[in-house]
């Protein structure tokens, strides 16, 4: 059985980069448009205007983490299996990098460069700094029990933590802790990695 076709709608300099790196994770066939936010062609598939989005069986799917994680799903990679116990904590894990990381770095991107200038509040982010730095502290224990967040599977949530890891350091935000500085590393240097950033 062939795999499906997919589209991947977004520019990598986005949470697109996500889609792409889980593709490649599988080993999927894919076209990428990298199209960008707010674009005709993405609102045509996204009301919002906001990437990536995902065309599968020619249906549009939104959301970085709601893609990547249908995509592990339907693959059977990158996950534990949906109602395990293993699959409930993997799921708490990706929920607390989109909480505690993801939204603090989304943002910080707000206030930066995306609100319209008068309602930008530039101060926010030496805040948003501090909570970035103490959500990582309490995320490093996490990586004892193996090189990823669920031991010895590389699941969602690492990838979703290394993306992040990314975007702070172009966001200039403090260096994580050396546990997760190094997951990064590990993160960053595998294969898929290299190819989903050159898509």
């Amino acid at each position: 059985m062939t795999d499906p076709a997919y589209t991947v709608i977004g520019t990598t300099r986005s949470r697109t980069a996500r889609v792409l790196w889980a593709l490649e994770e599988l080993g999927l066939a894919y076209v990428h448009h990298p199209a960008l936010p707010q674009s005709e062609d993405v609102r045509a598939l996204n009301p919002s205007g906001k990437v990536p989005v995902l065309v599968a069986d020619g249906v549009p799917i939104t959301d970085s983490v709601a893609i990547v994680q249908f995509l592990a799903d339907r693959h059977g990679g990158l996950t534990h299996r949906a109602g395990t116990i293993d699959r409930a904590h993997q799921d708490g894990l990706t929920q607390l990098v989109l909480d505690e990381i993801d939204a603090v770095l989304w943002t910080a991107a707000r206030h930066s460069f995306i609100l319209p200038p008068e309602m930008r509040l530039p101060a926010i982010k030496q805040s948003l700094m501090w909570e970035f730095s103490r959500s990582l502290d309490r995320l490093a224990p996490r990586l004892d029990r193996g090189p990823w967040l669920m031991g010895d599977l590389f699941t969602v949530p690492d990838l979703l933590l290394a993306h992040c890891i990314g975007w702070a350091k172009a966001a200039k935000f403090p260096d994580p802790p050396a546990a997760i500085a190094d997951h990064h590393a590990r993160a960053a240097a595998r294969p898929a990695w290299g190819r989903a950033i050159r898509a």
